[in-house]
């Protein structure tokens, strides 16, 4: 079975040294402990930093190291204290965390954050690159490491490459904003698949390909240079079993008979996070502040227990955060408790497995606010745990679980007197109401759990490359040597060649892209060659070409085959008639469309209409091509026209229009032991269905194709044709 490696910013185990003594303990993150849970799917190898300077390291210790945690499947990459400051410290949570959460304001743009963060990713590639093999299956966790998946791409061409964000990803009006936006983008589009918790997660991030890379997607599938990516959502869960049995455990129950002794009859609100400004604790706090307030006859009768597990101490904003919470908590206890009562209990720390489900089974409300989070598995845990008593769930709608536990009472976490009331209604809830709602909360996440997460997204991995029926080989030094020898051996040769996207790259400006002079010259060199004819078939119109290669000694097929110019004849023939009645009906309908469509225009060919949209923005190209093309099927049902949809363009010609056709009429008259063609988009499918099955075809970029052979750009094109021609 394929090995399958996972890279992520922490190994499982967590590294200490005491003296001269090293130790080795599991660790307690949100990744961790979701795969540490999923045992088996292949044999396993994570790849990450053990938690400990290697400053404080002697060479010695970490090959000891290395060599201890080989045992348990693990590699670490070492990083120095100044590393962990500017890579960790600065870049991923000075500058990735705040602005994906949307707090811009908190946002550091420091170059040398910059700087180690790229540094730092290529540490991990090369880390990496030693222990993958053809058969690998490499998946890269989270913001730490955006750009290595790109990495990893330049040294492994072929294995399966997968990336999971679990944080959100922002929209473009905020992503934007980093300096380093595109470079981070391209990091992301070395993966094969790409994977977010929720969809609008993964909405954002093809809007910003799009917008800022110019990146279409067709059903969350992007068509980069070299390769696609698969652009989808998955829902992370948790160990469902493990929550569900653990009131079951004999420590457990010891902890739950000691919170009872303290809860008493006391209803429980239960608030359970890491002490981050993204979890909108204070807002919470007021919340519950303002429902005291409201509601004097709860007093005493219900109590607030504050879990809060420290998170990045040395941060001013997270020191700032712990004394604000505080602050809040005394104000709050000091004007409502009595002898007897204490609204507010607190607990600053991280507490171990069977504590943290005795405040889920002892808690009647869970009240989970974050201001943005990716998912939050605190939701899931607390419905997981509660098996035998009911409970309700609060929950932020701007979590990512939100989406999945629509059962829970869901909040606005920037609006106490909605918190305040759902406070209320959930104490008021009654208990069959309560059950049922948790009951079909349970069946969705018992059903989705960590372990069909993981599986969900490898398959998806595995499906991406292995499903390669109708993907053209990539062409290599091996199949390139052949042609050029039977290029050579051949008496009679024939090559068509498509223009915009294969002989130069693709504009939706009709006249931007005239052939450069070496260009000309390559085509003019094949041309020359004994026994060689060299055939333009293009979209563009006959003038165009006659203008910028008229002059050549070869063949030209314009408007995709409704005009043909034989190098034997030298002179435009057309079988079609030049009555286009059509045209008149339809340019109302486009100029209509064109005039609510800033940046789009309409290009008027003899055979055919084309409205271009390269420059329209993404989300408005999309409304109004689909407007469009439903206007226009409905007008040409019944007139031999088709609408046809291609990089950017939706094109109306006649549907006996196509490149096969005028290939087929230059091969009727032809007697070649050579043929080759090469284009890239859907109108070069009819010209590779037309050659014969001996022919060389060869489809520019990615995607399914007819073509037996692919390339990546027009570089390899024109350095295919210069082999060819010397």
């Amino acid at each position: 079975m394929p090995k399958l490696i996972i890279v992520s910013n922490r190994l499982p185990i967590t590294v200490s040294k005491v003296g001269n003594k090293i130790s080795y303990s599991s660790s307690s993150g949100g990744l961790a402990t979701a795969l540490a849970s999923v045992d088996n799917i292949e044999e396993k190898l994570w790849i990450g930093w053990p938690g400990i300077a290697e400053d404080d390291l002697t060479n010695q210790e970490k090959k000891e190291i290395t060599k201890e945690l080989l045992k348990q499947n693990c590699v670490p990459v070492f990083l120095s204290q100044k590393q962990i400051k500017e890579f960790y410290l600065g870049f991923c949570n000075g500058t990735l965390w705040p602005l994906f959460h949307y707090f811009s304001l908190y946002t550091e743009y420091e170059d040398r954050y910059w700087q180690a963060y790229k540094k730092i990713n290529q540490q991990f590639c090369n880390v990496t690159i030693k222990y993958a093999n053809k058969d690998s299956l490499i998946w890269v966790h989270d913001y730490h490491l955006m750009l290595l998946p790109q990495e990893l791409r330049k040294k492994l061409k072929e294995q399966k490459i997968g990336f999971f964000l679990h944080v959100p990803f922002p929209s473009f009006e905020i992503f934007r904003l980093l300096p380093y936006r595109k470079e981070l983008l391209n990091g992301l589009l070395g993966a094969d698949l790409l994977g977010f918790h929720v969809y609008d997660y993964a909405r954002h991030f093809l809007s910003s390909t799009s917008r800022l890379l110019g990146y279409e997607h067709k059903l969350g599938t992007i068509l980069v240079k070299d390769h696609k990516v698969k652009v989808d959502a998955f829902p992370i869960g948790i160990d469902y079993e493990k929550f569900a049995n653990a009131s079951k455990s004999k420590l457990v129950k010891n902890e739950i008979k000691a919170l009872r002794a303290i809860t008493k009859k006391q209803k429980v609100i239960v608030s359970i996070d890491r002490l981050d400004y993204t979890k909108g604790i204070l807002q919470r706090l007021k919340a519950y502040q303002m429902f005291l307030q409201k509601n004097p006859q709860y007093h005493k009768k219900i109590m607030m227990i504050i879990l809060a597990v420290p998170s990045r101490t040395g941060v001013n904003a997270y020191a700032d955060l712990r004394k604000n919470v505080e602050q809040l908590i005394s104000r709050i206890n000091g004007a409502y408790s009595s002898v007897n009562w204490t609204p507010v209990h607190y607990l600053f720390r991280s507490v171990p497995f069977e504590q943290v489900t005795a405040f889920y089974s002892v808690g009647d409300i869970a009240l989970i606010t974050p201001l943005r989070d990716g998912m939050n598995l605190v939701a899931k845990e607390f419905i997981a745990s509660k098996q035998k008593s009911p409970g309700v769930l609060i929950l932020s709608e701007m979590a990512g679980a939100a989406s999945e536990l629509s059962e829970a009472i869901t909040v606005n976490p920037n609006d106490k007197v909605d918190i305040a009331s759902a406070i209320k209604q959930a104490i008021e809830m009654p208990s069959a109401e309560q059950k049922s709602r948790v009951k079909h909360m349970q069946k969705r996440i018992s059903q989705y759990d960590v372990s069909s997460w993981a599986y969900d997204f490898m398959r998806a991995l595995k499906e991406i490359k292995s499903n390669k029926k109708n993907v053209p080989v990539m062409i290599g030094p091996k199949e390139i040597n052949k042609t050029k020898k039977d290029f050579q051996d051949a008496k009679n040769k024939l090559l068509f060649l498509d223009y915009d996207g294969t002989l130069v790259e693709f504009s939706s400006n009709p006249g931007a892209v005239s052939p450069s002079k070496d260009l000309v010259n390559l085509i003019s060199k094949l041309a020359k060659i004994k026994g060689c004819e060299a055939v333009i078939v293009s979209g563009r119109d006959k003038y165009t070409l006659e203008k910028w290669l008229g002059h050549l000694p070869i063949s030209l097929i314009a408007e995709h085959g409704a005009w043909i110019k034989s190098k034997s004849k030298k002179r435009w023939s057309t079988e079609l008639t030049k009555k286009q009645d059509w045209k008149k009906a339809l340019q109302p309908i486009l100029a209509y469309f064109t005039n609510r469509t800033p940046n789009s225009f309409v290009e008027e060919k003899e055979f055919s209409l084309v409205w271009h949209y390269r420059k329209v923005e993404k989300s408005l190209a999309d409304v109004r091509t689909q407007e469009l093309k439903e206007e226009l099927n409905y007008l040409t049902n019944t007139l031999n026209l088709g609408v046809y949809e291609g990089s950017k363009i939706l094109e109306i010609k006649p549907t006996n229009i196509n490149k096969g056709d005028a290939v087929r009429k230059l091969l009727k008259d032809k007697s070649s032991d050579f043929v080759m063609g090469i284009g890239d988009d859907y109108t070069d499918e009819d010209l590779f269905l037309a050659l014969p099955k001996k022919a060389i075809s060869i489809k520019v970029g990615i995607g399914n194709s007819c073509a037996k052979y692919r390339v990546r750009g027009v570089d390899q094109v024109l350095s295919l044709l210069e082999k060819l021609a010397n």
